[in-house]
């Protein structure tokens, strides 16, 4: 296994760790899932750089990369839903980017084209980590506000610059 598969698979390791330090609610857990959180978040950006400067892409990176970053970022979202800073509407628009941009993923690849990932899909992934990040360091509402907000910009954004930019794949004939 490489190096890019191994930080993945820590990523992966990872995400059980930190929903289960934040779930205790010990002292200082919250600041022990932050860390556990940047550092998955810094597996995210470590192997993806490390797979494309080595050449190291492989099929179970290409799988597993995206959904451990999907998986890691839902956990937290989530926590903070059930902690009231976070809107349930929110998250929903989130998820349903995600399934929307997988799955004009997958009919690119029926017709045998790779749809990479955007720089504005980039900078939603960053910035919700970002957010994320400081949502655990300070529990403010104006902040979760305006963390909400980004994620939510970034969000809408990048999603329909994906479908923008790939509107040639949508057969609107069989409707």
């Amino acid at each position: 296994m490489n190096t890019a598969n191994k930080l993945t698979l820590l990523r992966v390791v990872l995400i059980p760790l930190f929903l289960v330090v934040l779930y205790l609610r010990f002292p200082y857990s919250q600041y022990i899932a932050l860390v556990l959180f940047i550092l998955a978040s810094i597996t995210d950006f470590a192997d993806g750089y490390i797979a494309r400067k080595h050449n190291l892409i492989t099929d179970f990176g290409k799988f597993m990369d995206p959904l451990a970053d999907k998986v890691l970022v839902m956990a937290a979202m989530l926590w903070f839903v059930e902690s009231g800073r976070f809107p349930g509407w929110a998250l929903l628009i989130v998820i349903v980017r995600e399934f929307g941009v997988t799955a004009l993923r997958l009919v690119a690849v029926e017709g045998g084209r790779v749809i990479a990932a955007g720089w504005s899909g980039k900078i939603k992934t960053a910035s919700t980590m970002v957010g994320i990040c400081a949502m655990f360091l300070f529990d403010e509402p104006l902040l979760d506000t305006i963390v909400v907000a980004v994620i939510l910009v970034t969000t809408i954004y990048s999603g329909l610059e994906y479908f923008v930019k790939n509107r040639d794949l949508m057969n609107w004939k069989d409707l």
